[in-house]
């Protein structure tokens, strides 16, 4: 396997970060650009935050990120939520950022913008999110960690939670990722080895509203700083490689009050209609080649038609067995991809439950691409 040669010095790192700052603290400004990834840049603040409002607004050139034209490229940085740093530590801070344009206006690819109108106009159903993050682990050349080079491994069957040499690769990777997580104050609530190997998995939730996107996206950042320092990179593709190899999702689980309450099941009943009358607009905001990882194979559903029922791993949504024989809880949309945006499948997903709100838009196709135009043929596979 190919081994990265440019990997972060962090024994000699340490001994600088221990430095006194002397009041001053350093915000690391995070944001997603315009091709789904993650940007950053730092700066230094005279004092310690203690709320957002104190944060500034910054700027950043758009036209270096895909977001802006090069004659008019400033894109505008407002933070909207900030996390204690696990890589500087100290009073030092992560900043989770919306961007703007200079007429003040969200830039096209803010999609948290519109998911928030959306998530706190129903605020009042107090709708719960759990996010189980998959992704996969390659080296420098973009081949999966640990892979024979120009070759494959075993059939998948022993690497799924497994133990051991040759089961699991990179686990150093994943116990530093939990642990920064649980610093920086994400609510990380835990991770397993993935059926193909080098694909992990991480849960993320439950958190409510608008807040779980904001956890998600860091989660996805502080991940990609601690691979940095391991020469590894990251890649949330669903289907990073074809053939008889499972796909990554990002499996959303959602309970609002009414789910919760005694009698609960009839609201998730109710829910799985609404869902099946909208699976194209799901499917246009659930992840970039999405149709290549839903398939009806490697434990999911079809890309083109809407499916639900108890216990079922290769539906679209699954009811757990255990909140059937209760009768309340929640439910899980397996559909979304693992690079989906996690502030419009919350978005989508809280519109579909309780309608459209004016001047919010979360079922838009990205920005400067058409919806592929799908028969969407809806087959209910009941309890």
């Amino acid at each position: 396997m190919a081994e990265s040669t440019i990997i972060s010095n962090t024994a000699n790192l340490a001994k600088y970060l221990q430095l006194p700052q002397k009041g001053k603290i350093t915000a690391e400004y995070v944001w997603i650009d315009g091709s789904n990834g993650v940007r950053s840049k730092s700066r230094t603040l005279n004092k310690k935050i203690t709320k957002v409002e104190e944060l500034p607004e910054w700027n950043f050139d758009g036209s270096s990120t895909g977001q802006a034209p090069g004659d008019n490229s400033d894109v505008y940085l407002r933070p909207v939520a900030f996390y204690p740093d696990p890589f500087r530590l100290g009073d030092n801070i992560l900043v989770m950022c919306e961007t703007y344009g200079a007429d003040g206006k969200p830039n096209k690819y803010n999609y948290r913008h519109d998911a928030a109108i959306v998530l706190n106009k129903y605020k009042d159903h107090d709708i719960w999110f759990g996010l189980e993050q998959e992704y996969t682990l390659l080296d420098i050349t973009g081949w999966p960690y640990g892979w024979p080079k120009n070759g494959f491994p075993a059939p998948q069957g022993p690497y799924y939670c497994g133990v051991g040499t040759g089961k699991v690769y990179c686990r150093d990777i994943v116990e530093a990722h939990i642990r920064a997580c649980l610093y920086a104050e994400i609510n990380i609530s835990g991770t397993n080895a993935e059926v193909m190997p080098a694909q992990w998995e991480y849960q993320v939730g439950p958190v409510d509203g608008i807040s779980m996107g904001d956890q998600l996206w860091m989660s996805r950042f502080i991940l990609h700083r601690v691979a940095e320092e391991f020469g590894v990179k990251v890649t949330f593709s669903p289907k990073p490689i074809p053939g008889d190899w499972n796909g990554a999702g990002l499996h959303t689980n959602v309970s609002t009050k009414e789910m919760r309450e005694e009698g609960g099941m009839k609201h998730i009943e109710a829910a799985m209609e609404k869902l099946a009358k909208r699976q194209k607009e799901h499917m246009s905001v659930y992840g970039e080649d999405n149709q290549l990882r839903m398939t009806g194979a490697h434990e999911t559903s079809s890309y083109d038609k809407f499916t639900w029922g108890v216990a079922n791993r290769g539906s679209s949504v699954r009811i757990p067995r255990s909140v059937a024989a209760e009768g309340k809880g929640y439910f899980e949309d397996r559909r979304p991809a693992s690079n989906g945006d996690p502030y419009q499948i919350t978005g989508i997903m809280c519109e579909t439950l309780f309608g459209k709100v004016e001047g919010a838009d979360v079922a838009a196709f990205a920005a400067g691409k058409t919806g592929e135009e799908l028969e969407m043929v809806v087959e209910v596979s009941k309890p």
